[in-house]
């Protein structure tokens, strides 16, 4: 399977990749409203990270004890829960006069569901294509990330000119309504993965054994901590740019779908795998031009040319399928979920406290996009060694627990 229309024949991942559009569209409206209603009212650019990235902070938690959920729990219930719980959330952030310290309560309940059920869609979609294509199942799902950040981020920049930020909530609650209900009536009850043992005691024992593997781990480690550092100076597109930071996070958008088509459709196998270090530098490297304060056309290609390197997850994450059984894959794909969310979390705090250091204004918060973007080079050289334990010819494969 070679081509995006051999792909879109399948029915099934026709309705994943819908319901994969509609839920990043409305978390992008959604956070983008929550970020701009914290800005307006704390002038913190901490607490405004936050509210954009820090609520995947709480996922940890789940993934820690409720994480083989994405196993054991039928798929389609899965995704109908996650997306439900998220949509009566944003129901209530669009109350009018809602305190943001209530907001950021609200905040945190979308993640904990998340944490134990957020495998599902990506391991029911390693079950329902053929295992030759994964990276290009992988990537256009991807492509539905990227799209729908471009027009979730960039309506919502241009829908703030003219409607509430209560409105913008309610908008982001009809596209999860319509997400419930494409994956209700479009994908069939498929069994759970796995069945047997205790949730808890079986999201320990898989998540300690994946943690612990030492091809696994760098694998992990370099899907996480260099992105979720480069989160970081997005994190600061707010206090950088203000009313207009929409645009910023569209062309991060732009640059990171650029980067998925050309390496899931026309990078061949043997090259895609060697990708991986250059693009990993692509991420970071052009941030450090935010030392010159850059005007926000500049700001804006610079965003779109780092993000192309966020690709290089596409082959890690095809390691993580080579050295995994298929029982414990719901629990792989919700562990390196949590893993990278929790990173950006942990990278917008960071990113928010270095530019608080630094001041406050535009100057500060594009030197700290700077230290950032130093960071995340730092990390990324560091792990190079230990990454080439997974290298495709190396085997080692996960088994499920006995």
């Amino acid at each position: 399977m070679k081509t995006y229309r051999e792909l879109f024949a399948i029915a099934e991942f026709r309705v994943l990749f819908a319901a994969m559009c509609l839920n990043v569209g409305s978390f992008a409206v959604a956070s983008l409203a929550l970020g701009t209603i914290t800005y307006a009212a704390t002038g913190s650019p901490i607490l405004t990270a936050l509210s954009i990235f820090g609520a995947p902070l709480l996922r940890v938690v789940g993934q820690a004890f409720f994480g083989s959920g994405s196993d054991l729990v039928r798929p389609r219930l899965a995704l109908v829960l996650t997306a439900s719980i998220t949509m009566v959330a944003d129901l209530v952030q669009a109350v009018p006069g809602l305190p943001w310290g209530w907001r950021f309560v609200l905040l945190g309940l979308p993640p904990l569901i998340t944490s134990a059920l957020g495998g599902s869609l990506i391991a029911l979609m390693a079950d329902i294509v053929p295992t030759d294509a994964f990276i290009l199942g992988r990537a256009t799902i991807n492509i539905a990330v990227g799209v729908m950040q471009i027009v979730g981020f960039g309506a919502a920049g241009l829908l703030l000119l003219h409607f509430s930020t209560a409105e913008l909530f309610l908008g982001s609650a009809a596209a999860l309504a319509i997400s419930v209900v494409t994956v209700r009536l479009g994908l069939s009850d498929h069994p759970p993965r796995a069945s047997g043992g205790g949730v808890v005691r079986r999201s320990r024992e898989v998540n300690r054994r994946l943690l612990g593997s030492p091809v696994l781990r760098p694998v992990f480690l370099t899907l996480w901590v260099p992105n979720g550092l480069i989160v970081g100076c997005e994190a600061l597109y707010v206090p950088f740019a203000g009313d207009r930071a929409g645009y910023l996070f569209a062309a991060s958008a732009a640059g990171m779908l650029l980067g998925d088509v050309t390496v899931g459709r026309f990078v061949p196998v043997a090259l895609r795998d060697r990708l991986i270090g250059p693009l990993r530098m692509l991420l970071a490297l052009p941030y450090l031009a935010f030392v010159f304060v850059p005007a926000l056309p500049l700001a804006g290609v610079i965003a779109f040319v780092a993000s192309v390197g966020y690709a290089a997850s596409l082959p890690l994450q095809e390691r993580l399928i080579d050295h995994t059984e298929g029982q414990v894959r719901g629990q792989v794909f919700g562990l390196n979920s949590t893993g990278l969310m929790v990173g950006q979390g942990l990278g917008a705090l960071l990113g928010g406290t270095v530019a608080s250091m630094l001041g406050v204004g535009v100057t500060a918060a594009a030197h700290a996009m700077v230290v950032m973007a130093i960071a995340s080079l730092t990390v990324s050289v560091a792990v190079t060694r230990s990454l080439r334990r997974s290298r495709p010819s190396v085997e080692v494969v996960m088994r499920p627990p006995s």
